[in-house]
């Protein structure tokens, strides 16, 4: 098989994916470097909460990225001050006006977003300055990696207006990510944890200081495209699949089947020839 014309057909040229995405409008995008994406929640004026457009347009762009010639993708907030606020309670309104049929497509296309960049199939950084509440907790937790800078914040703060947990993935994500106990007190109490406290419990996987979180995802993101492209692609899917898989039997037989796969690829041969 003609591995090169595949790509070709299967993976979108970057500038004409970009092109695409920058006509959304809560939504920015930019490539500090080849293969890298930076896509920011652009609502600074209102600390980058979510409106209904925007749960649209994170559906929409996570779908359009998954095909693109992308080596990695970093999501942040726009201006540095908020990474995400979560819902904008100037639009409440709107949500407590729905319908059940209404709201519940509302959900499914906010979900929709969480669950488009999770499944990218190239390595998601979240770079975190200020506040991740609520909805932007969520989005942060779908990442591969968060780093945040000593004014980051996370609050899963959803029992402080009426709301669960269970929104966007989450109860799921916060529980695999810091155990059932710390998860349990975060939701239960709806409290703020600060960087220090995320670094020490996982919530964050690096610290930086104070308005470099985005320049530290950009350098690790760069240190990862450094990488063989098929490689990070495989890396992905093995360690997304493998969280959901509750089998050891049934994870190795998912790496074996990827390594026997990937070692079809001439660049991996080739770098294993290099050493």
């Amino acid at each position: 098989m003609d591995t090169t014309r595949w790509n070709r057909v299967a993976r979108r040229p970057l500038d004409e994916v970009l092109a695409e995405l920058r006509t959304a409008h809560t939504l920015a995008f930019d490539e500090p470097s080849p293969g890298l994406v930076v896509m920011s929640v652009n609502r600074p004026d209102r600390g980058n909460s979510q409106t209904v457009e925007m749960f649209g347009e994170i559906a929409w762009a996570t779908a359009t990225l998954r095909h693109a010639q992308l080596r990695a993708l970093i999501v942040t907030g726009a201006g540095g001050k908020a990474f995400c606020t979560g819902f904008d309670i100037g639009e409440i309104d709107v949500l407590t006006r729905m319908s059940v049929s209404e709201f519940t497509d509302l959900v499914e296309t906010a979900a929709a977003g969480s669950t488009g960049l999770r499944a990218l199939p190239y390595p998601v950084i979240a770079a975190v300055s200020g506040p991740a509440a609520g909805g932007g907790l969520s989005l942060a937790l779908a990442a591969d990696v968060r780093i945040a800078d000593a004014t980051a914040s996370f609050s899963a703060g959803f029992v402080r207006v009426g709301l669960s947990i269970g929104e966007l993935g989450t109860s799921w994500n916060l529980v695999r990510l810091i155990g059932p106990g710390r998860a349990a007190e975060l939701a239960f109490t709806g409290r703020t944890v600060r960087a220090a406290e995320a670094a020490r419990i996982g919530l964050a996987d690096r610290l930086a200081e104070t308005g470099t979180a985005l320049h530290a995802a950009i350098e690790l993101a760069d240190t990862i495209a450094a990488n063989p492209d098929d490689s990070m692609r495989s890396t992905k899917n093995a360690l997304v699949r493998n969280l959901e898989n509750n089998s050891f039997q049934s994870a190795l037989e998912l790496d074996n089947r990827g390594q026997a796969l990937i070692m079809q690829v001439p660049e991996t041969r080739q770098a294993l020839t290099k050493g």
